[in-house]
């Protein structure tokens, strides 16, 4: 158990590590030894001004945690895919023509150390951390941005987004200098890759379509959400088409045979709509598009463009949205088909139930 130190005087308060303001920082204490856990590791008391909180689950990451996510994962999920060809069967070449990063960037890149994993280590458990490590491969610059790697569901990296989070908020620096880059471009500029490298994107977490055949898949436009919405709802291959208008007939030549359920943001539903017509007519898979969101929204949410992420974060940190304060319904007896983590986290948050059910995000 860790616990913020009590007030017993100016010793218990410290100096801010990040604005410096004096007195103005609560550490965290071990509960075992009830000493601090590091000297970094607390709150600082000027939310407004600074609001500088490092969390001793954030410290675990950081520091225990240490080797990379492609290193924890071993033969079970990185490695097959990853490692030089599939299990069972022969690498597969793509077309000349198709610019590939060699795989040693992502294993170089491989971290936790990044603003949007400090943010997640706020709403999900340290397993669920893990498990987004080893599917999604996240990577992280010195700068703390992460890295979104492209893999195709041949094991190929097309490229990599580098984008910085605000490690509270959980919210993207759309506008902030550095605040969004590509690993192809990086690398061009250093003549790691040729100048003529040809960029053909595809889904981010596509690899995972060969890692799990039986699945059904989830597409939604964001890699943050993918990401989150993989934790929650386990039993679907989350996928990210990057945008509203990266859903591509080319890119969805891999969905060939699936169940496929669509979920866009808000204000993206007709879009998509026309857009699973037209793969219907391709006969590729069998598509549906959701529009709990369109049913359920209210205008001040259908202006802000949300989507499924914003409400599970609701819950699960309910100050970070105007959706606050909701109602916990008790709930007699949780069963599956939710994982153990996720039982905990409904247990701790019994409007996570209420929500999954509402989106009928799975079959219970």
């Amino acid at each position: 158990m860790k616990y913020l130190q009590p007030y017993k005087g100016k010793d218990t308060r410290h100096d801010c590590p990040s604005c410096k303001a004096k007195l103005s920082f609560t550490q965290y204490l071990d509960g075992n030894t009830h000493k601090p856990i590091h000297d970094n590791v607390g709150k600082c008391n000027r939310e407004s001004k600074c609001g500088y909180h490092y969390t001793p689950k954030q410290y675990f990451i950081d520091n225990i945690l240490s080797p990379s996510p492609v290193e924890r994962a071993g033969v079970r999920s990185l490695t097959p895919p990853f490692g030089g060809g599939w299990v069972g069967s022969k690498p597969i070449e793509l077309p000349c023509s198709i610019g590939t990063i060699p795989f040693r960037f992502v294993e170089r890149s491989a971290s936790y150390k990044s603003n949007f994993v400090r943010f997640l280590c706020e709403i999900l458990t340290e397993e669920q951390i893990h498990s987004i490590g080893e599917h999604y491969a996240l990577g992280a610059t010195k700068n703390k941005e992460v890295i979104f790697w492209q893999i195709d569901i041949h094991g190929k990296v097309r490229t990599g987004k580098i984008m910085q989070y605000n490690p509270t908020t959980g919210k993207r620096l759309k506008h902030q200098s550095g605040g969004i880059d590509w690993t192809h471009n990086k690398l061009k500029k250093s003549k790691e890759l040729p100048e003529d490298f040809n960029l053909q994107k595809c889904f981010f977490g596509e690899h995972l379509l060969k890692i799990y055949p039986n699945k059904q898949v989830a597409i939604v436009e964001s890699k943050k959400l993918a990401i989150i919405a993989s934790c929650i709802v386990p039993d679907l291959i989350w996928l990210a088409a990057g945008n509203l208008n990266g859903l591509s007939l080319e890119k969805c030549q891999v969905l060939k045979e699936r169940k496929v359920t669509l979920f866009p943001d808000l204000g993206g539903f007709e879009k998509w709509r026309l857009k699973a017509e037209e793969l219907q007519k391709q006969g590729n898979c069998k598509i549906t598009v959701s529009t709990l969101l369109e049913d359920e929204a209210t205008e001040t949410e259908r202006q802000n463009g949300l989507n499924i992420a914003d409400y599970i974060i609701a819950v699960l940190k309910p100050d970070l949205s105007s959706r606050k304060g909701a109602e916990a319904k008790e709930i007699p007896n949780i069963q599956s088909p939710f994982t153990q983590e996720l039982e905990q986290m409904i247990i701790t948050n019994p409007t996570l139930l209420i929500l999954i059910d509402n989106l009928q995000l799975v079959q219970i």
